[in-house]
Order: structure tokens, then C-alpha cells, then sequence
């Protein structure tokens, strides 16, 4: 089956009645946003982040972890897909979607295909909604943008990840070599 038709501003439910086709379908502002599905590796990467994550917030509270496919919804006209995402403690769990605005942390496992959007279109949405912290994990470079809602340009971290669920939560941190080992 072919792209859908070209379309110049899109909603969400326009975007949920498109085919099940294997590729993911996300929606920012009205722009349809259109990737193929993960890699092998994409998926390592993103599993190892939501384990980490995972277990982090389970010993030590603070909210609940996600990996994708799950929705987040801004709007009639905005709904991504992170590839992993953090929630907020008390965030509405029976909801078919999470809101934006219940985001603790989203990351997004960059490759050729969603580059433009994870790195433009998803940032300006995620900082315009005030997200705590935006990572965008690059595997080509071996490093992972930190991007917060006031940053002109990102934090670029080779060495390691550190992440706490509130200012007083102890550090959750990630060393870079481990979450890009080989598979």
C-alpha cells in the first residue's frame, strides 16, 4: 500500500483512520508525520532505556514508564508516538493516551527516516508543552541529545545519562557504552 493521500493539515482521528500498514503515524500541529517501522537494534536500544528506566522507578517512585507504541495527545491536532516515555506520579493510567502535559521525560531512538521529525518537529512540540527533559538517542554518533524546554541547543552526553524523577529522587544514570552495546 502506497503513502496516504497528500494531505496539508491533518487531525488526529483523520490520522487514526488511516490503514494499519506497519508504518507508524504521528501528528504534530497538523503535520503528519510518517516512519517505517523500528529496526532490530532501534528496539534494543529503545527496550534497554524503558528496563533502566523501568526498574529505576519502581524502586524509587515517581512515576510510570512506557514504551512505545503508546500515545500522547496535545490536541485535536497532535498526537506522537516517543519511543519511551515517563509519566508523571498520578498521571490517569486508564486513559487511552497520556496528555502532554503528564510527561516526566520522552526519548526517541533517532535514525535516518525520523531525524527531521524527533530532532524539529517532536523537540518544538515537547519544549513548547514544557517537558522536563527531551532525549533524542543517536546510535550513528554514540551520544544522546538532553534537550529541557528553555534550550537553544542540547546538552550532547557521551559518557552518561543522569535522570531523577524529582529534585529529590536519587540520580538514575545510564553509561553511555552500556546502552549502545553491541547487540
Amino acid at each position: 500500500m502506497g503513502m496516504p493521500a497528500a494531505q496539508a493539515y491533518w487531525t488526529v482521528d483523520e490520522m487514526r483512520a488511516l490503514p494499519d500498514d506497519g508504518r507508524r503515524y504521528e501528528v504534530v500541529h497538523g503535520e503528519l508525520l510518517v516512519s517505517p517501522g523500528p529496526t532490530l537494534p532501534h528496539q534494543e536500544i529503545a527496550g534497554r532505556l524503558y528496563r533502566r528506566l523501568s526498574d529505576y522507578l519502581d524502586a524509587f517512585g515517581g512515576g510510570h514508564c512506557f514504551i512505545a507504541p503508546t500515545s500522547v495527545r496535545g490536541s485535536a491536532t497532535t498526537e506522537v508516538q516517543p519511543d519511551v516515555l515517563v509519566l508523571k506520579p498520578g498521571a490517569r493510567l486508564d486513559a487511552k493516551w497520556a496528555n502532554l502535559t503528564d510527561l516526566l521525560l520522552a526519548i526517541e531512538v533517532v535514525s535516518p527516516s525520523t531525524a527531521r521529525a524527533d530532532r524539529f518537529v517532536k523537540r518544538r512540540l515537547f519544549q513548547e508543552a514544557g517537558l522536563p527533559t527531551y532525549w533524542i538517542v543517536d546510535p550513528g554518533e554514540s551520544l544522546v541529545e538532553i534537550w529541557t524546554p528553555r534550550d537553544m541547543t542540547p546538552l550532547l552526553e557521551r559518557a552518561a545519562l543522569t535522570w531523577r524523577a524529582s529534585d529529590d529522587a536519587r540520580a538514575l544514570i545510564i553509561p553511555i557504552a552500556e546502552l549502545f552495546a553491541p547487540l
